[in-house]
């Protein structure tokens, strides 16, 4: 990697360029043209030999263009004389020799020769008229032959008359080669700034450019339009400019919302000397004048025809219903100058055609109603003209030589399209006008039907003519408005007859097209016709094998290539970093203009991380590596030493970050101004992010933040989401009309419904065939007619081979612009950013804090609102803007919005629920409507759009403890609309469940269920449960049974495969969460949860959560067990009834042990033994028994039956074959049983390991093995088969606990005692041997003595103890006793064995000594001892021990009952904790902690795809990951919060109560101590002013004395 920058973009363009080779080869052979006739060699030859000189002449210009300086030099090229005379000059002036002509006049004549060939082969004239020949376009673009054409056209000349009609011949080919070819206009397309000049040959040519090329036109500049608009204004109004304005502005019959604006505002823009309106009478008079002056008239550049011109600009700039053109226009050309124009008696067709047809797209058929239009008489004085204008053509249709066939085209084709759009638009309906003018319309109705009665009218003209006869009579129906009895039959007739006619041209249709093999052998088709064909298909065959034959070797090489680049250590020295050098290198190329070399080296990081990394190349990468650097390869560390296939995509990833691949997708993003390369970093920077990779998250953050670019980096994405709004705002519209017609056909359909609803269904039924015909009928003669097209014509079949993409392919392309499909990319990137609920880039999404924020959260939002039309069309619209071309991007933008919120983030779901704009309305309507048509034709795509908007709306609620954000959702949603929703969705499913039931048993059932209409309706559920708890009437609503018992059973499964569970949250707050239970779920078989129930273990702190939790695992491998296991049926029945075989297998043993017990030896029951009477007794029980198990089969019968036939058995047989009989069955039942337990368990997928620990399987197999024993060995062996018992039996088993549980403490008791009996049997042998005397019973037969004795007996001992016992004591009932302590061991088994089983110890079976014995005492006090020691003490130690083992035992299993019925499994809260509160007990572990529900919550996370996770799955995910089991709520639970904090506010509330009650007699108080305080003061100054006023003592006189 050299410092150089230059010379590492050649290394790298040979680097790139030696690992495309088969690359190219397969584009060479793509652009391979067969000569396939000897015209096509004779053509190439010429064009070759035309170029050649071509070629020469132009670039020895310089030596014959500049030769007439002089006076003189005008002569010898015969300057003057028009290019159409020279050849004849040539041919007159014969008298002069060849030799005269200059070299300066060959080159101008072998110019015009070799240009009138060129033009001859792109152009075919016809009677048809001029036709485009593809081939031959193509071999002279194959050729170079437009390249020569253009350097001709830069050769600088001066005023030569020779040279500009070679100019013209020049302009005339390029015209011709792009003619109906769109890759000759994309060639020209580039050059073309060549064409930008005032001369009218360069707007012909731009205007052949771009005709009917919707690409480049969409994609054309303001600069070009301003140029022809300056060249209006400078160089006159020219026809010629206004032709390629309206060229541009509609091509492919598809508007161009965004060149309709351009050309407007340009137009408005130049004014008055471009814009040229006679609307004053001065001007109108001139107008009048040109109408009626002939030459005006035929004149192509006379001032009429510019204004005719300009009229058509501007009524194809309004078309398609855009409203700033329009508005424009109305202020332009008024209503009122259009009737009096078109309503002029001199007015001229031509005018006429191009007024109305104004009109009719800037009044009529518009986004919004001009009310002027229908309050006015204007459109009726028109009428009244039409109907004039319809009287003339139908009166001269005698003469059609001289016909006026402007006149019967305006007729034909504006008047009945303006009528028809007048009276379809939905703003007529509400219009008074027309029944105030019934005649007129009568009048025109009859006149339209005059009109298709004429006999010259061509295909189209009729339709057109027809159409409006139709919409005219469903007004006339709709308005009530009556016509002639005669003519409303007529136009019955009508519509019956062409009704008729589709039906009987689709079967010719189709006749035609089953035929159209044999028919392409008619005569009429040349042979070199049908073999030119067929080596031009060969030739495409060719190519196809080739290219799936190089297809593997072009991916090797990018393979391989891709591996050079991934480990440069092997290829380049060490030390050198050369990949980051690399990457560095890439942000040089953009400066260098290395705009495809620096998308290159893009798109081979991009392939570093694809996710086919480790399939194996053909091609060897060894051979580009060193073979000397073996210790190199293993010295690398970390993940550098690794191939790409040994490297996980994650590490992959980081490895490409640590070499600056983030940095380099941020400078791009930032710097380019190509939109290739912004497409290529942006596709860099989703596959770095791919998988949710939070180091690369955690790079992008901290570089935006570093570095203070983020607003910078964010105003470039905020900018194009900016310009995708305006472009969808520009070309996006709706076709109103046809919606009106729709609603008008629906609102009559209603009202017939109550009188014919028979009847309209028929016709319904008629009408969708009448379509299906029509639509079969329309592709089958597009199959006949390219079949014909392709025989008549095999050029045009050639062209395919051209390499250009067929229309279909380019519909999406063509339908949005690079503008809008750029957005799917960068919202997908935007969404990765967020992946795994990234906090931190939530925020900065939303706010970067710096001096410019750009809120990216609100313009996704604003974007969501702009694509679905609600904007420029209103919520009622919504199915009209979206289709499948935008639905995929809309998906992506609701994926984007979802991951924003999810984690929570509380600040964007804010932003989101609280914007001004209409998104939420957006996303609720999208769950509410049906998003027609989308959904008649693609349901799964409809479906997927519900998916994700129910998914978004849960985000935005999720995590959230108030009410906001629901109340929000809730304002313009009804919660019956959504309850509706969810039942059409379950049985929408339900249908879909039946068609595809077969095929659901073979195919995995999650993938299956991703976008199913059961899936999208439990989604949409889940958010109802969700708002339902701030809504009483949609809560009402979701419960079976509630407002409206339709659809209960739709409520009723979503409520069943619903869960919620509480969690808490590491802030520990605790949150409800409701999800759907996944349907693995449903294998959990009830003997497992019974097991898992009552058998999980409480922890020290009593809690059975841990235990719970480690059994998750297994309980999860157990689900998919069942799961597999429902694939086998045999199986699958075998382990449903494993119960019946285990109680089968117990019952026969138990019989089989009565019948051993009872008749063994079995030799005493044989068959035959039973009397004749008792036989016949016998065979009627055994048949009533049969016949009762038919009628009524209960356990009882079948036990009966099965009794009877056993008797049957053995007094017709014998007992010893049925006892076979029936270990033979039980040996199958319990190989069957072995089978079942294998099946549930799945104990062999567990490895032998697991197998052989497995007890329960090693028990049934060793009880498989006792029955095959007592069937093939001896009957006692059934008897070992009864202790199946004590493994039924839960009391057995804890008889069998109580000793085995404590079993060390009773090991060590008897240890004790066997120490004591050995003790005490040495004190015995010492001093009481002879003590040890027992009485024995000996065998009376001596001679089976014999037998059991040793033949040579050589123990003298036992011949002298026999000799004692026999001959030493006298006394014949002393003969039977016995010494028994001559030895220790004798003594020791005398002792243990008496002593532990005699109740008082050994000194029952010892001899009674006499008190006058001198050990009497010692051997009462060893009898005491022992007694004492060994039997009381040890003895009852162990029986203690284990009774008090049983006890505990048993109150265990009492205190284990009651903590199950009154403690919660999950949380551990007790009963009483639940009393006199809104929630029971029962509905607390039913619905708030169920067991189950936890499970399928921790079983939902790990089927979930870990990027789908919203906010609480990714929190409990990464605990269970920890096995971190705080998540579990533990004596909390949110009912009693809630209760709690209720209680709370109660209190709260009534002391506030009181505080205001005791505030308000404080201020009543306060207020009359004020009152009395005044009435205080008031008294207090009456009686100072009575003071005041009386006299004082001295001066007081009486008032009765007289002065």
């Amino acid at each position: 990697m050299h410092e150089y920058p230059p010379l590492v973009s050649r290394a790298l363009h040979l680097l790139f360029r030696h690992f495309s080779q088969r690359q190219e080869v397969l584009q060479a052979f793509k652009q391979v043209q067969l000569l396939v006739t000897s015209q096509d060699v004779d053509n190439y030859k010429q064009i070759k030999e035309d170029l050649d000189k071509l070629r020469s002449i132009v670039e020895k210009s310089e030596l014959w263009v500049y030769k007439r300086q002089g006076p003189d030099e005008g002569l010898d090229g015969g300057e003057g004389l028009p290019a159409e005379q020279e050849l004849q000059k040539d041919d007159s002036s014969t008298h002069k020799p060849r030799k005269a002509e200059s070299s300066s006049s060959k080159n101008y004549r072998v110019i015009k020769e070799v240009l009138l060939r060129l033009s001859r082969l792109c152009i075919q004239e016809g009677l048809s008229g001029r036709k485009s020949r593809k081939q031959q376009q193509r071999l002279l673009r194959n050729m170079g032959a437009h390249s020569v054409v253009l350097e001709l056209l830069q050769i600088p000349y001066e005023k030569d008359v020779r040279m500009q009609d070679n100019m013209k011949l020049a302009h005339e080919f390029l015209q011709n080669f792009c003619a109906g070819n769109q890759q000759n206009q994309a060639l020209l397309h580039k050059h073309i700034n060549l064409f930008l000049n005032p001369g009218i040959l360069e707007a012909v040519t731009m205007q052949h450019i771009f005709m009917n090329n919707f690409q480049l036109c969409s994609e054309i500049n303001e600069r070009v339009v301003q140029h022809f608009v300056h060249c209006i204004e400078t160089h006159g109004r020219n026809v010629q400019y206004l032709k390629f304005l309206q060229t541009i502005v509609k091509a492919e019959n598809k508007f161009i919302k965004k060149c309709q604006d351009i050309v407007m505002a340009e137009l408005v823009n130049a004014g008055e000397d471009v814009l040229v309106f006679y609307n004053d009478r001065a001007s109108f008079q001139t107008l009048v004048q040109m109408m009626r002056s002939e030459r005006d008239r035929m004149d192509e550049n006379s001032p009429l025809r510019y204004h005719i011109h300009l009229v058509e600009l501007l009524a194809v700039c309004t078309e398609g219903k855009n409203v700033y053109t329009e508005i424009k226009c109305n202020s332009l050309l008024p209503l009122d100058d259009i009737v009096r124009v078109v309503t002029h008696e001199d007015c001229i067709p031509e005018i006429k055609i191009a007024y109305i047809n104004f009109l009719n797209h800037c009044y009529v058929d518009t986004e919004v109603e001009m009310k002027e239009i229908y309050t006015s008489n204007h459109m009726w004085k028109l009428f009244d003209n039409f109907l004039v204008d319809i009287c003339r053509v139908c009166n001269n249709t005698s003469d059609r030589k001289h016909a006026d066939n402007v006149l019967e085209s305006y007729v034909t084709e504006t008047v009945m399209s303006i009528v028809t759009t007048f009276f379809s638009s939905p703003f007529s309906d509400q219009s008074t006008s027309l029944q105030t003018r019934q005649p007129v319309f009568v009048q025109l109705l009859q006149a339209v039907f005059r009109v298709y009665h004429c006999y010259w009218l061509g295909s189209g003209q009729k339709g057109s003519v027809e159409t409006c006869i139709k919409v005219l009579s469903d007004v006339a129906k709709s308005r009530a408005i009556a016509i002639p009895v005669d003519l409303d039959n007529q136009v019955n007739n009508l519509f019956v007859r062409s009704n008729n006619i589709v039906q009987r041209t689709a079967i010719s249709w189709r006749l035609s097209v089953r035929n159209s093999q044999l028919s392409t052998r008619r005569e009429s088709v040349v042979t070199v016709s049908r073999d030119y064909r067929n080596i031009i298909e060969r030739l495409q065959d060719i190519v196809s094998a080739l290219e799936d034959r190089l297809r593997p070797l072009v991916q090797a090489e990018l393979s391989v290539l891709v591996d050079v680049l991934h480990r440069p250590e092997l290829l380049f020295p060490e030390n050198t970093d050369s990949r980051r050098k690399l990457i560095k290198h890439t942000k040089q190329l953009l400066e260098e203009n290395e705009e495809k070399l620096c998308i290159k080296v893009l798109q081979t990081l991009r392939e570093m991380m694809t996710k086919d990394r480790a399939n194996s190349a053909t091609i060897n990468s060894d051979c580009y590596f060193k073979k000397d650097t073996p210790n190199s390869i293993n010295s690398l560390g970390g993940s550098g030493g690794l191939s790409r296939a040994e490297m996980t995509l994650a590490e992959v990833q980081c490895h490409l970050d640590k070499e600056g691949a983030s940095d380099l997708v941020i400078d791009l993003i930032m710097n380019t101004t190509s939109d290739r390369v912004f497409q290529e970093s942006i596709h860099l920077a989703i596959a770095l992010l791919e998988g949710g990779n939070t180091t690369i998250q955690r790079s992008f953050f901290c570089r935006l933040t570093d570095d203070k670019k983020s607003e910078e980096f964010f105003r470039v994405f905020y900018n194009r989401m900016k310009s995708a709004q305006q472009e969808i705002k520009a070309t996006v519209t709706v076709n109103t009309s046809d919606l009106g017609n729709k609603r008008r056909d629906d609102d009559s359909q209603d009202r017939d419904v109550p009188t014919r609803k028979k009847a309209r269904d028929s016709t319904v039924a008629m009408t969708e065939d009448v379509k299906e015909q029509l639509i079969e009928a329309s592709s089958a003669t597009k199959k006949a007619f390219n079949s014909y097209r392709r025989e008549a014509d095999p050029e045009d079949h050639g062209s395919s081979a051209d390499g250009l993409p067929s229309t279909g392919a380019n519909n999406h392309e063509e339908k949005m612009s690079f503008v809008v499909v750029i957005m799917q990319p960068i919202l997908r990137f935007l969404q990765l950013l967020c992946e795994n609920h990234n906090r931190d880039l939530q925020n900065f999404l939303r706010c970067q804090n710096k001096k410019n924020n750009y809120n990216l959260v609100c313009e996704t939002l604003q974007f969501l609102d702009c694509i679905c039309g609600s904007t420029t069309g209103g919520l009622g619209l919504l199915g009209l803007y979206i289709n499948k071309d935008n639905v995929a991007l809309i998906n992506q933008t609701l994926e984007s919005l979802t991951e924003y919120c999810q984690g929570p983030c509380h600040e964007n779901q804010n932003c989101i629920a609280t914007h001004e704009s209409n998104g939420i309305d957006i996303i609720i309507a999208l769950i509410l409507n049906d998003i027609n048509p989308l959904g008649k034709k693609r349901m799964d795509l409809v479906l997927e759009l519900k998916n994700n908007a129910s998914k978004l709306l849960l985000a935005i609620m999720e995590s959230r403890h108030d009410s906001e954000n629901a109340e929000r959702i809730l304002y313009n949603m009804k919660p019956k609309e959504l309850v509706e929703v969810i039942k059409k969705a379950y049985l929408q499913g339900e249908v879909e469940f039946v068609d595809i039931k077969e095929e659901e048993d073979a195919r995995d059932e999650e993938e299956h269920d991703a976008a199913s209409p059961r899936n999208v309706g439990h989604n949409i559920y889940i958010l109802a449960h969700q708002l339902a708890r701030h809504n009483k009437e949609l809560s009402m609503m979701l419960k079976p049974g509630g407002a409206s018992g339709d659809g209960d059973e739709a409520l009723e499964f979503y409520a069943k495969h619903t869960a919620q569970i509480e969690i808490v949250r590491q802030d520990r707050t605790m949150e409800e969460i409701v999800f759907p239970v996944p349907n693995i779920c449903e294998f959990l078989t009830s003997e497992s949860k019974l097991r898992v129930y009552y058998t999980t273990e409480r922890d020290e702190q009593g809690s059975k959560i841990n235990d719970f939790f480690l059994r998750a695992e297994d309980l999860f491998n157990e689900m998919n067990w069942q799961k597999k296991l429902r694939a086998e049926p045999v199986l699958y029945w075998c382990s449903r009834n494993m119960s019946v075989w285990s109680s089968i297998s117990f019952k026969l043993a138990l019989l089989m042990n009565l019948l051993v017990c009872f008749f063994y030896p079995l030799e005493g029951v044989h068959a035959g033994m039973l009397e004749p009477r008792l036989s016949a007794l016998l065979w009627m029980g055994l048949f009533a028994a049969l016949v009762l198990v038919v009628l009524m089969p209960q356990p009882l019968g079948i036990l009966a039956l099965v009794a009877v036939t056993i008797l049957r058995l053995i007094f017709s047989v014998g007992l010893e074959p049925t006892l076979f009989l029936l270990g033979a069955f039980n040996v199958g039942n319990k190989i069957i049983f072995l089978i079942s337990f294998v099946g549930n368990r799945g104990t062999f997928t567990r490895g032998y390991k697991a197998m052989v620990m497995d007890f329960e399987f090693l028990y049934h197999l060793i009880y498989l093995i006792i029955c095959c024993l007592g069937v093939f060995g001896h009957v006692f062996f059934y008897s070992l088969l009864l202790f199946d018992l004590v493994y039924r039996e839960e009391t057995l088993l804890n008889v069998i606990k109580s000793v085995t549980r404590n079993g060390r403490s009773i090991v060590l008791t008897a240890v004790l005692a066997l120490i004591l009996v050995y003790l005490f049997s040495i004190v015995g042998y010492i001093f009481f041997k002879d003590d040890f005397i027992l009485e024995v019973d000996r065998i009376a037969n001596e001679s089976q003595t014999s037998q059991w004795e040793p033949e040579d007996v050589n123990t003298t001992d036992v011949e002298l103890c026999n000799k004692v016992n026999r001959f030493g004591i006298n006394n014949e009932d002393e003969g039977n006793m016995e010494r028994t302590c001559d030895s220790l061991l004798m003594c020791i088994v005398t002792v243990l064995s008496h002593g532990l089983r005699s109740g008082g110890g050994v000194g029952d079976v010892l001899r009674k000594p006499s008190k006058e014995e001198p050990l009497f005492a010692a051997r009462v006090i060893y009898d005491l001892l022992f007694f004492f020691m060994v039997i009381i003490i040890v003895l009852n130690l162990i029986f203690g021990v284990i009774i008090d083992t049983f006890a505990d035992l048993r109150s265990e299993k009492q205190k284990k009952e009651e903590i199950l019925k009154t403690t919660c499994f999950i949380c551990g809260l007790e009963r009483d904790k639940f009393d006199n509160k809104t929630v029971t007990f029962e509905e607390h572990i039913k619905e708030e902690h169920n067991m189950w529900h936890y499970l399928y919550f921790i079983v939902l996370v790990k089927v979930k795809d870990s990027t789908e996770y919203t906010g609480p799955e990714s929190y409990v995910a990464e605990m269970i990951k920890e096995h971190n089991l705080d998540w579990f709520p533990r004596m909390r639970a949110m009912s009693l919060v809630s209760s709690d904090s209720e209680g709370e506010q109660n209190e709260i509330r009534s002391l506030q109560e009181k505080l205001e009650s005791t505030m308000r007699l404080v201020v009543n108080l306060s207020g009359q101590l004020t009152e009395l305080k005044e009435q205080m003061t008031e008294q207090r100054k009456q009686k100072q002013r009575i003071g005041l006023l009386g006299h004082p003592p001295h001066l007081n006189i009486n008032p009765q004395q007289p002065a």
